[in-house]
Formats: structure tokens, C-alpha cells, sequence
């Protein structure tokens, strides 16, 4: 399952939509079919709510939005990333997180963050500048400097940013149903920590098929850097029965699992468990791990 797949009742209307061909942004969303720098994108009505939008880039279902609300998440694995931040940030009066997120899509969870934590400050960082501002003008996403949307390179970027400026990271960036290879090495996870402010917390959307050796690399890599991680999947997926996503986190102070969290992952439609960090590393053990100047083969 590619990033975005979503399991659950969204019913939409395939049939629906034009072609867009001179690439100008509509005041709103419009059902169609979009041209942007990386290939097409595509608009299709929610059937079962009137205020519903899923997103598809190049035929893989990327996004959901509803226009009314946008703290309903209806992908699941974003679900997750939603309940483990709230675990560790507390949505306390003038909460400011600063969060960078890779990968942009509809900026499903920047809408949901900004609402969720009025004060925060985020980026998006999206390597294809059309979507971008298509989205921007789609969904009247919030403005600079609550939420600024960077179009470029996800690992560019990063390399770019200032040491302990960002509180929480968000990697969500796919090539097909796999995250391009420097994003996921350990070159780049030292990136990741190293622009973290102490206490911040990296996450991870790792697709993968039933033999699980993406996400044994991905647990390998993580854990090589930070010392503390987590993972949340559903059981399914865990005992290799499909292919899915698997959410990754990685913190230098302890990542919170408690019963709270585990109730909420147990209640979603997709009932998710969350591993500590000594579960991850003994799931990782024997891996290697990803590095930048591997061998091709191994890429």
C-alpha cells in the first residue's frame, strides 16, 4: 500500500471531472483531472460527505480533506501521527510547535495541526510547485507565517535549516510505494536530529510489502540515530499479511506509549498497537543499515 492508500468507507465518484489543461487554479475545489510538474493530480468528490475531497497524484490516492473541518483525518496512518504528537505535546494554552513538514500533498496534516495547535509555525516542503499552488488556492490553507509551503527537494531543504529550529518533522514522501532512497538513510536521520530542538520528535511514513524488509531497514536506520524510537501499525501488517504503512518515530528524550495512546489506536477503524523502543530495535536487529554511499544493489 503506497503512501496515502486509505482502508476505511470513502466512497467517491471516479467518474467525475474535466481535463485541466492551461494549469490555472480554480477559486475552490473543482472535480478534474489537473497537469502539475510531476504528473497529474486528480479532484474527486467525497460521495459520503458533502465537504470531502481526496486528492490522487498520478493515480495513488495522496490526500483527504474536508473543507468544513480539518480535524477529521480519514486516512488512518495519519490518524496515528496525530494521537503520538498529541502524546508528546500536550495541547496546552500558547503552545507554539514548530513543524517541518516533507512531503505536502493536500497539506492534510498542516491543516489539522494548525487547528489543533492555533500557535504553531510550519513549513511544507512539496517538490512540485503547480500542486502547490493548487492546493494553496483549493483549500485556503492558512497563511505565512503559520504555514508556508517551500516547493523543493525534501532532503535540499533540510540540509539547509537551522540546528534545533523545528520541534517536530514529518517525513511523508513517496516515489511510487517507496520513500526515495537519501530520505531514508542515516546521513539524513542525522539531518533530521540535528535540526530537531532537544525534546523534538521525528516521524516517519514507511510503505512496505508483507516481507517487511523496508521497514527492518527503516527501524535499523532510525534507531542508529536517535535514542529512542517507536512504531505504530496495525497487526496485520506487523505479521506481514499485506502491504501497508508503518509509522516510525524517533526523539532523544523517551517516546510516550501509555494506555491513553494505546486506547486510541485500538478505538480507529483500523486498530493500530504501538512498539516501545525495545520492541523496534529487537525488530530491527541483524538489519543494516541505510547509508548513503551504499552499493547500488543494496538501494
Amino acid at each position: 500500500m503506497a503512501r496515502g492508500e486509505r482502508r476505511g468507507r470513502l466512497r467517491v465518484n471516479e467518474s467525475a471531472g474535466v481535463i485541466e489543461t492551461q494549469g490555472v487554479a480554480q477559486n475552490g475545489p473543482v472535480a478534474g483531472v489537473y497537469y502539475v510538474d510531476t504528473g497529474d493530480c486528480e479532484l474527486v468528490p467525497d460521495d459520503d460527505n458533502p465537504n470531502g475531497w481526496l486528492l490522487k497524484i498520478n493515480g495513488v490516492q495522496s490526500s483527504h480533506i474536508d473543507l468544513a473541518d480539518p480535524l477529521q483525518l480519514s486516512f488512518e496512518y495519519m490518524r496515528w501521527i496525530a494521537d503520538l504528537v498529541h502524546q508528546q505535546f500536550p495541547q496546552t494554552p500558547g503552545a507554539r510547535l514548530r513543524a517541518l513538514h516533507l512531503g505536502g500533498g493536500a497539506c492534510s496534516l498542516a491543516r489539522y495541526f494548525h487547528s489543533a495547535y492555533p500557535d504553531a509555525r510550519q513549513v511544507v516542503v512539496e517538490l512540485d510547485g503547480k500542486l502547490a499552488n493548487y492546493v494553496r488556492d483549493w483549500f485556503k490553507l492558512p497563511k505565512a507565517p503559520l504555514l508556508r509551503i517551500r516547493v523543493g527537494e525534501a532532503r535540499e531543504v533540510t540540509e539547509t535549516l537551522t540546528d534545533d529550529s523545528r520541534d517536530l518533522i514529518i517525513r511523508d514522501v513517496f516515489a511510487g510505494a517507496f520513500t526515495p532512497y537519501p530520505l531514508t538513510t542515516r546521513e539524513f536521520a542525522e539531518h533530521a536530529a540535528r535540526v530537531l530542538a532537544p525534546g523534538g520528535l521525528y516521524v516517519v511514513n514507511s510503505g512496505d510489502a508483507p516481507d517487511l524488509k523496508n521497514a527492518r531497514q527503516e527501524a535499523a536506520t532510525i534507531a542508529s540515530v536517535f535514542p529512542h524510537t517507536a512504531l505504530i501499525a496495525d497487526p496485520p501488517m506487523l505479521k506481514g499479511r499485506r502491504y501497508g504503512n508503518i509509522i516510525f518515530a524517533g526523539s532523544d528524550r523517551p517516546i510516550e506509549d501509555g494506555a491513553k495512546l494505546r486506547r486510541q489506536l485500538l478505538g480507529g477503524a483500523v486498530p493500530a498497537q504501538i512498539w516501545n523502543d525495545e520492541q523496534v530495535r529487537d525488530f530491527a536487529r541483524g538489519t543494516k543499515v541505510r547509508v548513503d554511499d551504499a552499493p547500488a544493489a543494496q538501494k
